[in-house]
């Protein structure tokens, strides 16, 4: 390639819409291909990851560079948030129904999602700053990076592993929820809301609003039980 070539396609790169077009193209092929095929391993938010990473690559891209392309499309994160609350409160007669099994699924689910990682961690003798990043897997991204930073984590390797734990609960929730014979709308969202956080969310939209609105009330609960008593305890541990 020339040196005019190159110029010019420097220009491109550098251009601040450049990284949000390809974001956006990454994603759409993403719904394209979940669309077509139907299957949760295709979901939109992990084929549009693995494409991102891999044209990063290829052109040479910066990740802090990307980052700040991007800032416009991160600012909605927080409005697609709280757009979330339509749902609760569309179904939030539906919800106060159910509200004592709710909590108690979620301390049980929560309680031992945190712990079993922990245990099982520090049983394969995983340094200490590894466990704290892997103990709230359970939780969305933003949660999760500061509670592992706020416990002595690494914040940037816990999304990775957030990520992992959506995709897999994504992939496998839907069937073991089918095995075991769970009908109710209100219990399989809120399932995929304390498991999948996101992307189980997502999913439970496209099934129902009913599992739409639980699956939001799970994953914002749990990530706010996670983000109080996770640091809570790890400092009262650390003081014992």
């Amino acid at each position: 390639m020339s040196g005019s070539l190159l110029l010019a396609w420097q220009a491109i790169m550098d251009h601040p819409l450049f990284w949000v077009g390809v974001t956006l193209a990454a994603y759409q092929s993403g719904v394209t291909l979940y669309e077509r095929s139907g299957m949760a391993v295709f979901h939109p938010v992990l084929v549009s990851i693995l494409l991102l990473i891999g044209i990063i690559l290829l052109l040479g891209g910066e990740l802090s560079a990307y980052h700040q392309s991007v800032t416009p499309l991160m600012v909605l994160i927080g409005p697609a948030t709280v757009a979330l609350a339509v749902p609760l409160y569309v179904n939030l007669k539906r919800i106060r129904e159910f509200l004592s099994p709710v909590l108690i699924t979620l301390l049980v689910g929560g309680v031992f999602a945190t712990l079993a990682t922990i245990v099982i961690a520090w049983g394969l003798g995983i340094e200490h700053s590894l466990v704290m990043t892997m103990a709230p897997k359970s939780v969305t991204t933003p949660i999760a990076m500061l509670v592992a930073e706020q416990t002595g984590g690494i914040a940037a390797l816990a999304a990775v592993f957030v990520m992992i734990t959506a995709v897999i609960a994504a992939v496998f929730g839907p069937w073991l929820l089918r095995i075991v014979g769970v009908r109710s709308e209100a219990a399989w969202g809120l399932s995929m809301g304390i498991c999948a956080h996101a992307i189980g969310t997502a999913l439970s939209l496209e099934r129902s609003k009913e599992a739409g609105a639980f699956a939001a009330l799970g994953m914002s609960l749990m990530g706010i039980t996670t983000a109080i008593l996770l640091p809570l305890a790890v400092t009262l541990w650390v003081l014992v």
